[in-house]
């Protein structure tokens, strides 16, 4: 049987491995969550094509805008496939830490 640190280590591991295989295997043009936008935003309908001068990035006229720490997986254009695997696993890490310290939170209050 597997103890718990080790099943940690073992799941952090694999998350960071599949993560910076992602940045070789992406496609450079994915379209899921902009296409998900422009649909909320009824500039697009469910079936149809991206309208012509559709913002893909736009998160809505005269709505709630943020600026992403690191937007697009990466830190930037100068960053290149380093920047995207750094940003991989600052985000990675980040997470673990996150539902981790959930998760401890939540096991404390129980006992």
């Amino acid at each position: 049987m597997i103890d718990n640190k080790t099943f940690i280590v073992v799941g952090l591991v694999l998350a960071i491995i599949i993560g910076v295989t992602a940045v070789f295997l992406a496609s450079g043009d994915p379209d899921g969550l902009e296409s998900a936008a422009l649909y909320v935003q009824d500039e697009k309908t469910l079936t149809g094509l991206s309208p012509e001068d559709g913002d893909p990035e736009a998160v809505g006229t005269g709505t709630f805008e943020y600026e992403a720490p690191l937007p697009d997986y990466s830190m930037g254009e100068e960053g290149g496939q380093t920047g995207e695997i750094i940003a991989l696993i600052v985000g990675i890490v980040l997470m673990f830490l996150l539902g981790y310290g959930i998760s401890k939170g939540i096991t404390s209050i129980k006992s």
